[in-house]
């Protein structure tokens, strides 16, 4: 069985694709001065990219792990893009959770799993 890596580096890979499921590291936003909905839809379009890439769409996500900086805050606005986003027929599993990231412009981060 191959395993194929996409947009690799000597630190990590963008995602990995083994046996019919594509993983992908941490996807935070390129421009992370914006506010959580510019970050989130950053995010969410990059995510789309990436699983182009390994062969698979959000029809497919298994599971999703959503970082946030503030819950408090931002998770309604977060939310309310993810909402419109997700494919409502086919929802993954997801878990949400506050954290506390290296760069403070950093608002969020998908971790996602998606069947190929």
């Amino acid at each position: 069985m191959t395993i194929q890596r996409i947009e690799s580096n000597p630190r990590l890979s963008r995602s990995v694709v083994h046996n019919g499921v594509a993983w992908l590291s941490g996807i935070v936003a390129a421009d992370c001065s914006q506010d959580i909905q510019g970050q989130t839809r950053q995010v969410l379009q990059r995510v789309d990219e990436l699983l182009a890439a390994s062969g698979t769409d959000k029809r497919r996500l298994l599971s999703v792990q959503i970082w946030m900086k503030d819950m408090g805050r931002d998770f309604a606005a977060m939310n309310a893009l993810w909402s419109d986003w997700v494919d409502a027929a086919n929802t993954p599993a997801r878990a949400t959770a506050q954290v506390a990231f290296d760069d403070p412009q950093i608002l969020l981060e998908l971790i996602v799993t998606a069947a190929v």
